[in-house]
């Protein structure tokens, strides 16, 4: 029984060896297994992601804040203001101090404060991300009421932080708009297009503010800050200047641009004066026009309604083409000659109508002129000479020379919204209208009717080598464009006669014709040629185009008056006072 019970006892003892045995085993392959699984995360962590989660740290340690870079001035030709900067208040957003649910509460009340949607700003923070450690600018030059306004109530905007930097202005506000152009953040389109932009970039988005927006952004600077666990800033631990743009010199003239726009009066038209010698733009206005002060701000919805209204404010004018009317007789004269089918002493008989198959093409003021030439053509301004002239020299000619003279597109300033004049020959109006040439198409070329299309810039591009001797100028903006090898004049083939003739006769529409009003005393003699082209259903277009002075001819003036009326009621006064800005203290 001793026996027995000794047995059992050791089997039992023997089964709870085994058992715990078998506990320690298991547990000994958990605790490996843990052990294992954390040695391979942390592996993972620290050699297979280490270059990514200690970038991820330190994007959480540090943050980059933008320094906005000054944009280089753009002056006139004599050093005048036309586009600066200045200091002014813009508000960030610190993203990650709030959550999104938060920022969905607090930015309605800040969009009520800043006068703007609040769409838009959500959008900015959904854009950069609610986590972002860089800043993003929402609202540029902040007014003063509402900057006070976020001051007293600065406890109900955590993230939202105010700061001083550079701002675009204009001095002059509106003037020059169509050329200097505007700013605003760069558009996804110009981020696509320039990787490196840095968040909130400034870009020139019209005129000169984009042509020459190279050299005219610089480049911006930033500062490295150590933030803590809330985002707020440690300490700085770097900072990258800033480096403002270059200057741009334009070759405007701040008097006659002023005198321009004042003479125009906001009016639908446009006025155009140019260095007759190097193509330099001296003026260029169009009206109506718009302030680009707007756009250094958040602009409104009913600012925006405004400048897309009828009278359309962005549309350079200068740029688009008008049926010329009598300003475009020098280019049939200029044809007739040069062709060969007349010379600079022929005459042709004047009536008060010529019938062409039928219908009548009736004289100007009524009455024929007896047997004229064309000094006297171009004074009295007769258009039954010039019907004449057409039909014999031919509507592919008179193409020919007006391109020659300027007219198309070997005319170009590159300004937004441009378009060239036309002259179409038949075959050009069979291919664009689908319909034949007939002889009235020709008569209406002769006088700038019809078909016939030029810009005001083109016609100072016309009225400038008829005064430089026949050289073809390039019209530019910048003062560094002048005399370079892309900028050289053209010779284009005037013949001396047929310049004196032409040149005569613009002179005497001055002494004794429709432009009169030049001829007052107050200025040296000018030539020029005013023009009354029809509207259809509403009152004409009015024109001007000439040069000054006659002996040695400096500058060309273009003037169009949107339904002024005649040349001389609406076009003329315009260059009058051109003509008084530009030879003041010049007698």
């Amino acid at each position: 029984m001793a026996n027995g019970i000794s047995v059992s006892g050791s089997r039992f003892i023997n089964v709870a060896l085994t058992q715990r045995s078998q506990r320690s085993f298991a547990l000994l392959i958990v605790a490996t297994a843990l052990l294992s699984v954390c040695g391979l995360r942390l592996v993972q962590l620290q050699l297979v992601q280490g270059e990514y989660h200690r970038h991820r740290a330190e994007q959480n340690r540090i943050a980059l804040i933008p320094i906005v870079a000054d944009r280089g001035n753009i002056v006139d030709r004599k050093g005048h203001l036309l586009a600066a900067n200045r200091l002014s208040r813009s508000v960030y957003l610190r993203a990650r101090e709030q959550s999104e649910q938060q920022w969905r509460q607090v930015v309605p009340k800040l969009a009520s404060i800043l006068k703007i949607p609040p769409e838009e700003i959500l959008t900015k923070l959904q854009q950069s991300g609610y986590r972002a450690a860089m800043p993003i600018r929402i609202s540029r030059n902040l007014s003063r009421d509402a900057f006070i306004a976020l001051a007293e109530r600065a406890g109900q905007f955590p993230g939202v932080e105010i700061r001083a930097e550079s701002s675009r202005y204009y001095p002059e506000k509106s003037l020059a708009a169509h050329i200097l152009g505007y700013i605003s953040e760069a558009s996804p389109a110009d981020v696509k297009a320039n990787p490196n932009y840095p968040p909130g970039m400034l870009v020139g988005q019209m005129g000169i503010e984009r042509l020459a927006n190279t050299e005219l952004q610089g480049v911006w600077g930033g500062q490295v800050v150590e933030v803590d666990a809330t985002g707020q800033e440690v300490k700085i631990l770097g900072t990258k200047v800033a480096q403002s743009g270059n200057p741009v010199q334009l070759t405007l003239d701040l008097e006659l641009q002023k005198t321009a726009e004042q003479a125009l009066a906001n009016r639908r038209g446009a006025v155009v004066v140019m260095d007759v010698k190097t193509g330099g733009i001296l003026a260029l206005a169009s009206g109506p026009t718009f302030d680009p002060n707007l756009f250094t701000r958040n602009i409104s919805t009913a600012e925006w309604q405004q400048l897309q209204s009828e009278d359309d404010p962005f549309l350079n004018r200068a740029l688009q083409g008008y049926p010329p009317g009598s300003t475009f007789k020098v280019v049939t004269a200029i044809a007739g000659m040069q062709s060969g089918k007349f010379s600079s002493d022929s005459l042709v008989a004047t009536a008060a109508y010529i019938n062409l198959g039928g219908h009548l093409f009736h004289e100007h003021g009524g009455s024929g002129y007896g047997v004229i030439g064309f000094r006297d053509a171009l004074a009295f301004s007769s258009n039954t000479f010039f019907y004449q002239v057409g039909l014999e020299t031919g509507p592919e000619n008179i193409s020919k020379w007006g391109h020659k003279l300027g007219i198309g597109n070997l005319t170009d300033l590159k300004l937004d919204g441009g378009s060239h004049g036309m002259i179409p020959t038949p075959a050009e109006k069979e291919q664009l209208f689908k319909e034949p040439w007939y002889g009235g198409d020709t008569v209406s070329m002769a006088i700038g009717q019809g078909l016939v299309q030029v810009t005001p810039l083109e016609l100072a591009v016309v009225y400038s080598a008829i005064a430089n001797g026949g050289w073809r100028v390039k019209p530019h903006l910048m003062v560094s464009q002048t005399n370079t090898p892309a900028m050289k004049p053209e010779k284009i083939g005037l013949q001396p006669d047929v310049l004196s003739v032409v040149r005569a006769g613009l002179a005497a529409v001055v002494r004794e014709g429709t432009a009169r009003q030049l001829s007052d005393g107050s200025i040296p003699l000018t030539a020029g040629k005013t023009g009354t082209a029809e509207v259809l259903g509403q009152r004409d277009n009015a024109l001007y185009a000439g040069f000054g002075p006659v002996d040695q001819p400096q500058i060309a003036v273009a003037v169009v008056v949107e339904n002024g009326g005649f040349g001389a009621e609406s076009a003329v006064p315009i260059a009058h006072q051109i003509y008084r800005t530009y030879f003041k203290g010049k007698k």
